[in-house]
């Protein structure tokens, strides 16, 4: 194997079943360029019109956005990262274990800055072999994998056969590090604000618009200060959103790459193996390792 022997050779990471042990959390090895540079086959370079960098109060996140899965929302992100709209934004809605919550333009650069809310984007219906999913377990019969590092669920392939457009839906579960589009009641009222899962928001699948997902920094995405207070007290010094920058905006010399794992190669599929054998979806799985230059 030439994945660090596939993130430890499989041996309990994460959430992986091993036999005669049980599953449980383990902390997943740190990769660098070192890395990179001795198995490049075995990692994805991450488009830098995708790659945004988020600098905040308690640190940097790193953000690949997929255009695949939600192209209106996530060209509507950048434009509001381009005007630098999201610089001085606060974080505030913070719940433990959950999400934390920002973005709020109007409250901060004015309601004139705004554009038009969006059309949602919950899911998307696509012939099954128009997206690439790395599956978990039979293609035809999966629910669940990966496309370019993002965790996907979806209806099985075999029912387009059934359905009368020949198409199946498919959707980016709300996993840790998933970046969504906040709204109101109204299902078609996205707008500027988002919010990042800290750690479980499956319940929000499908109902909101999920556009991207954090390849670095959950750590600090975890570590946002919580509020507003149960007896309704706004957040005292919140986290700040202090810049916000699309890579492929950076000059040449300083611009940040990204590079995630493929989750095509054989390592990564006898994960999933183990992962489908033991009736796990994408958020159950270890976080698709990447490395940040």
């Amino acid at each position: 194997m030439t994945i660090r022997t596939l993130l430890s050779g499989l041996a309990c990471l994460g959430f992986v079943a091993c036999a005669g042990a049980q599953i449980e959390e383990t902390t997943a090895p740190v990769f660098t360029m070192a890395d990179v540079e001795a198995a490049p086959d075995a990692w994805r370079a991450v488009d830098p019109e995708n790659l945004v960098i988020m600098q905040t109060s308690r640190g940097e996140i790193v953000i690949e956005l997929s255009p695949e899965m939600a192209p209106r929302h996530v060209a509507h992100f950048k434009k509001y990262v381009r005007a630098g709209l999201y610089d001085d934004t606060v974080f505030h809605r913070v719940i433990r274990g959950f999400m934390a919550q920002g973005g709020d333009v109007q409250a901060t650069h004015g309601a004139d800055k705004m554009l038009d809310p969006l059309e949602e984007e919950f899911t998307v219906r696509v012939k099954p072999s128009e997206l690439e999913i790395d599956a978990i377990g039979q293609a035809a019969s999966s629910t669940g994998g990966y496309l370019n590092g993002m965790p996907i669920e979806n209806q099985a392939q075999f029912l387009a056969e059934m359905s009368v457009d020949g198409l199946v839906e498919s959707w980016i579960p709300h996993c840790p590090g998933v970046l969504s589009s906040a709204r109101t009641a109204d299902r078609d009222s996205a707008n500027a604000q988002f919010f990042l899962i800290s750690e479980d928001g499956r319940h929000l699948d499908r109902k909101y618009t999920a556009k991207g997902r954090a390849i670095a920094g959950l750590d600090v995405i975890k570590a946002i200060k919580l509020g507003p207070s149960p007896d309704g007290y706004p957040i005292s010094n919140p986290d700040v959103v202090t810049s916000v920058v699309i890579a492929a905006d950076q000059d040449e010399a300083i611009r940040r790459r990204a590079y995630v794992q493929r989750t095509n190669t054989p390592e990564w599929q006898a994960m999933f193996a183990a992962a489908d054998k033991a009736r796990q979806d994408p958020c159950d799985l270890p976080p698709l390792p990447a490395v940040v230059q």
